[in-house]
Parts: structure tokens; C-alpha cells; sequence
């Protein structure tokens, strides 16, 4: 079965020699989906923040994350109240094959500084740093921004949680990769993380660590912890801080860096990593895990190349066939953006998505 299938199939998409793909057939991705059956374990927590226009975003996002992942995923979708009934109609007509459950909540922020929060930034963007303190039942959490894309399954970025050491609550990758172009090694007027920040649109959290730290901090020398640490930093900061709660994230983990643990660009990558030229060298070795379309490029003519992966992944309809229907048509539209300098490397965008696709029918052929 597994020969009948490949040659053709796996040569022309996956450039495999034929002798490789009939003896090894599908080993590495069935090896995963028999670890993943062997060693069950609580589904993925998967929480993102969507209010104005980012219904069509989020979902994109969710479909991505539906797509290619492996374990149960649970969404806990926070929205304006007037996104719920929208929200709820989509995503009740999505194909889940009874692997994803979501609920939906509303804004929340504590009452006596609801107005400050919900005006820092973005909208509704600081109603991450409350999480741990909403969802109190869940252990472990994977918050996203709405203009994420996942490129591979959920369930591997889950898996830092693994790695994490005794101290470690969070993991997050760093905000630039070069630091002559960095923003905060640059123009930052607090304290942050590591040489260049960190990014908090992928954020991975040990949420029961969390709940149960007391953090150093700059305003008293008692540790304090999640929810009494928020406030007072933000009235020291406001004054002081340009990207809001991630500002405040930065600071929190400069004074706590042994809380952090944090990972390559290639699961944060966002137009700064190829704009001026390619400087995610790991996206140029393994391509990108999860893509951050920031600034809005997936909705301007800024950035193509994001641009044509979220129209890509927005318009594939589940059930089709994954290359002919995303995988073919995305690298016709990304070989028209080589006229700028991420759609010079327009390869690291499908080179995972690729393996990934590769993967699911690897799984589904076993299964």
C-alpha cells in the first residue's frame, strides 16, 4: 500500500528518491502518531483575544491549528460580546472529527481599573496578562495572537512544556534576532529581557506555576505574586512603555530570568526576520513552525508573502486534498513575490508546511 502510494505522490512534492520513501516509508511521522497514541495526555489549551475587526483573523488562526494537530486542542476564545454569536456559528460548522471543543468569554479585566487596561495598546491586547487568573482550572496554556498561523501541529510546540526546568513558568522567543535592528536594545526606556525583548504573541505558560510564584520586582523588595505584581507595574511603567503588556511581560522576566524559557524564531516568525534580509538562520534550515503576520501585512500589500499564506490557509476547505487544493497554489502565489526581500527566501514559508502536510498523510495512511 505504502509503495503504491509513494513514488509518484512523494517525488514530485516532497523530492524523496523512490528507494528512500519504499523502505523507510513514513517512519518518521508514524513514529510520532504511535508516541502520541502510547502517551495520552490532557488535551492543548489554546487561548487568543479577538476584538474589532479580527473575527475573519482568528478564525484563520483556529483553522490552522485544526488542520495539522495531533492531540485534542481545547479554544478559549475571549471576545467583545458582539463576536460571540459569529463566532459560534463558524465554528460550530467546522469539521472538528471530534478532536477540538471551545468556549467563549467575555472581556474581563478588574473592576476598579477595567478602563486603564482595556486601553493600553491594542484593544482588548492586555487581557493575556489575566489569563492565569481566569482560567483557574487549567494547568497549562498556549495563548496566541489572532494573526498566528500554525505550520505544523500544535502538539510540538505544546511539547516545550516537557522541557521545561524546575524554575521555567513561560516560554516565549526573542523579539529580533539582530540586534542592530532591534527595537528595544534601541529605544526601550524600561527594563527587558535578554539582548533584544521578547515577543509575546507566542506565549506558552505553566499557568499552575505561575499561580504559585512570587516574583522579584523593582518596586518592593517583597516578592510578589501574579495577580498583585500587574498593577503596581503598570502605574510605575505607563508613562514609559510603547507595546503595552508585552512591555510589561519584558520587564516582569528581566527581573526573573531563570522563569523563562525561550525558543527559536522559527515559532515566532514575523516580518522583522526577513524585511531587511533573511535573519532567522533556524527558519533557513528547518523553515517556519508558526508564522506572526504583525503590522497587519496579511491585509495590505506590504508583506505578499504573508499575505498569500493567510489567504492560502483562509481559503482551503477541509476535506480537500492538501496539496493540490493549499500546497500547489501557495508556492505559485509566493514565486510572485520575489520582488521583495522575504519573497527571496518565499522556500523557508513551505518548506515545514510541506512536512507537515507530508505528516498528516503519513498518519492518516497508518490510521
Amino acid at each position: 500500500r505504502c509503495k503504491n502510494l509513494s513514488v509518484s505522490f512523494w517525488n514530485s512534492y516532497w523530492m524523496l528518491p523512490s528507494d528512500v520513501c519504499g523502505m523507510n516509508c513514513f517512519w518518521e511521522a508514524a513514529f510520532r502518531y504511535d508516541y502520541m497514541k502510547t502517551h495520552p495526555s490532557e488535551k492543548m489549551h489554546l487561548a487568543v483575544v479577538a476584538c474589532g475587526e479580527r473575527l475573519e483573523e482568528t478564525v484563520t488562526m483556529l483553522r490552522s491549528a485544526i488542520i495539522f494537530s495531533i492531540k485534542p486542542l481545547h479554544f478559549h476564545i475571549f471576545a467583545e460580546d458582539q463576536l460571540h454569536e459569529s463566532f459560534k456559528d463558524i465554528l460550530d460548522e467546522l469539521p472538528y472529527e471530534g478532536k477540538v471543543n471551545y468556549t467563549l468569554y467575555p472581556i474581563t479585566f478588574p473592576s476598579e481599573s477595567a478602563a486603564e487596561w482595556k486601553k493600553l495598546f491594542k484593544p482588548c491586547a492586555s487581557q493575556r496578562l489575566f489569563l492565569p487568573l481566569i482560567l483557574k482550572n487549567v494547568d497549562s496554556l498556549l495563548y496566541v495572537d489572532t494573526d498566528i498561523l500554525f505550520l505544523r501541529p500544535v502538539d510540538d510546540i505544546w511539547s516545550f512544556l516537557g522541557k521545561f526546568n524546575s524554575t521555567q513558568i513561560a516560554a516565549m522567543a526573542p523579539e529580533h534576532e539582530e540586534p542592530r535592528i532591534g527595537w528595544y536594545n534601541r529605544f526601550a526606556r524600561h527594563p527587558y529581557y535578554g539582548v533584544t525583548g521578547i515577543n509575546s504573541g507566542v506565549m506558552l505558560m505553566n499557568m499552575t506555576r505561575i499561580r504559585r510564584k512570587y516574583f522579584k520586582n523593582d518596586m518592593t523588595p517583597v516578592r510578589l505574586q501574579w495577580g498583585e505584581i500587574l498593577m503596581p507595574l503598570l502605574k510605575k511603567y505607563k508613562l514609559n512603555i510603547t507595546w503595552g503588556d508585552q512591555d510589561l511581560l519584558n520587564i516582569m522576566f528581566f527581573h526573573n530570568p531563570e522563569s523563562l524559557y525561550v525558543f527559536p524564531c522559527q515559532w515566532n516568525y514575523r516580518p522583522d526576520h526577513c524585511i531587511y534580509g533573511s535573519n532567522c538562520k533556524a527558519a533557513e534550515e528547518e523553515g517556519i513552525f508558526i508564522l506572526h503576520g504583525n503590522r497587519g501585512v496579511y491585509h495590505d500589500d506590504k508583506q505578499p508573502t504573508f499575505r498569500a499564506v493567510y489567504e492560502a490557509i483562509k481559503n482551503y476547505s477541509f476535506g480537500d486534498d492538501l496539496v493540490h487544493s493549499l500546497l500547489q497554489p501557495l508556492e505559485l502565489e509566493l514565486q510572485k513575490t520575489m520582488h521583495t526581500y522575504c519573497g527571496r527566501v518565499y522556500k523557508v514559508f513551505i518548506k515545514q508546511l510541506t512536512k507537515s502536510i507530508r505528516d498528516l498523510y503519513a498518519r492518516r495512511s497508518k490510521g
